[in-house]
């Protein structure tokens, strides 16, 4: 194994790793990508206080999240075709965060079905839903994640329609993919990941495919996931899949403050405040500088947690210091499975706690339920433009 140091390590290792076209998905955001590379690089410009001769011996970074019990206050996000980072990736995660003490979410569009995930986990796992058209389909959808034990419903709200990622559209990333020259002299590159998806019958969207009518293939599967996503998707669908469902309801999607009210009036046991990891509205605030206004709103109400750009545990820290009561990782365990498949996973885990653990300790805190904003210091120096952005991600 790699000396890994961090997650940045993990990245460069699953872009060897993994095929362009695969790779490029999870990593990629749409149109100019700003809002992408705004999530990540909106941590840097807060600033931490560095704390001394404080007792640190005894630490903890176990909370909870809606009354579960975490090792940290971070959960596997639900990624799309994570099975294609590494052959059962789905399954290979959600055994890793279960092992580690951490919930893990599975997609819609996951390629390991529901059924694939239960059978090989013990802990309940988290279950995300997109709304389709097709309602019938969205009912059995719901009670098939009853029927695996589901803990927790995850509704994500920002996905009626699909925002245009470039990086996509040239690799002809399709369902199936498109069988292109430069495709298949990537795979010849990547005989890891080729052995690996050989050895495994998983290879298409398990949770949809021989679950819909007239879908019983990767080729019939394109045509309807096109037309499916439901623009007309509103707060009456909430409350019908809050009923149907009838159990913890999270909404992921929000990043206005009056969304964030209509989330918290709704009944939700959580909201998480994600610009869908930049992939759909690009020029949208990234989602670190969106969480303190949120908080203010609606944070003594409801859970509020937040995804998009944490690469550290220090993300998580400051995350956390701005209100978090949560936080959600998506590229980061996927650069894991993409370097090392299930020990690639661990190691991300064990990066961001230990960097939260240790910053935790220099800002002089021992216990991440005490943090606050107080560990973070007020932006100098700054110009206008800049001073105004910083002081609104740091609330």
């Amino acid at each position: 194994m790699p000396v890994i140091t961090c997650i940045e390590d993990l990245r460069r290792l699953a872009q060897r790793r993994v095929p362009r076209m695969f790779y490029d998905y999870a990593d990629s955001g749409s149109w100019t990508e700003s809002t992408y590379r705004a999530n990540e690089a909106d941590f840097g410009k807060i600033k931490l206080r560095q704390r001394v001769a404080v007792d640190l011996a005894a630490r903890s970074t176990r909370t909870t999240m809606i009354g579960t019990e975490v090792a940290m206050p971070v959960a596997l996000a639900p990624t799309g075709l994570t099975g294609m980072q590494h052959a059962d990736g789905e399954i290979l995660a959600a055994r890793t965060a279960e092992a580690f003490g951490v919930p893990f979410t599975l997609s819609t569009m996951s390629i390991c079905s529901i059924e694939d995930v239960a059978a090989r986990t013990t802990a309940p796992f988290w279950f995300q839903l997109y709304v389709m058209r097709d309602r019938d389909f969205i009912e059995r959808l719901i009670d098939r994640a009853k029927a695996a034990r589901c803990s927790v419903l995850m509704l994500t709200l920002d996905l009626q329609i699909l925002g245009q990622r470039h990086k996509d559209l040239k690799n002809g990333l399709s369902a199936p993919p498109k069988p292109t020259l430069a495709n298949l002299l990537n795979l010849a590159t990547k005989p890891r990941w080729c052995l690996g998806m050989l050895g495994t019958p998983r290879r298409q969207f398990g949770n949809i495919v021989g679950h819909v009518k007239g879908v019983a293939d990767m080729s019939s599967l394109g045509a309807w996931t096109a037309q499916q996503f439901d623009p007309s998707l509103s707060w009456a669908d909430v409350e019908w899949i809050k009923k149907r469902w009838g159990g913890k309801l999270i909404l992921k999607g929000i990043l206005d403050a009056e969304d964030a009210r209509l989330a918290a009036d709704s009944g939700a046991d959580a909201l998480i405040v994600s610009n869908h990891g930049g992939r759909q509205l690009d020029g949208a605030p990234s989602s670190i500088e969106a969480l303190p206004a949120i908080v203010d709103a609606v944070g003594s109400k409801i859970e509020v947690w937040m995804d998009g750009g944490i690469r550290s545990g220090q993300d998580v820290l400051k995350a956390v210091a701005l209100g978090a009561r949560g936080t959600l990782i998506g590229r980061a365990f996927l650069y894991g499975l993409g370097a090392l498949g299930e020990e690639g996973v661990t190691k991300c885990l064990q990066i961001i706690r230990n960097e939260l653990d240790l910053t935790m300790a220099f800002c002089g805190k021992t216990d991440i339920r005490h943090v606050d904003r107080g560990i973070l210091l007020p932006p100098h120096g700054a110009s206008a433009p800049t001073a105004h952005t910083a002081l609104r991600a740091y609330g």
